[in-house]
């Protein structure tokens, strides 16, 4: 719960790309086709997110990347 006098730290889609790693476009790609990691703020035409939707994106990732090789195999 946040109190009166805290701010929450939003971030966006490039500030994530770097936490988890990987390009932005990977994150948007996460991000379009994953509809449950959702904005927590919009700044003119830029999605703002918590810092959770980095957990959320880097276990997408991760998802997608152990698919991809698992069928390599």
């Amino acid at each position: 719960m946040l109190m009166h006098d805290q701010v929450p730290t939003l971030i966006t889609v490039g500030v994530i790309a770097e936490a988890v790693g990987v390009a932005p476009d990977r994150v948007r790609h996460i991000l379009r086709t994953h509809e449950h990691i959702r904005p927590a703020a919009y700044a003119a035409h830029m999605r703002l997110f918590t810092s959770e939707a980095i957990a959320q994106v880097r276990y997408e990732i991760n998802v997608m990347d152990a698919k991809r090789a698992k069928d390599e195999t």
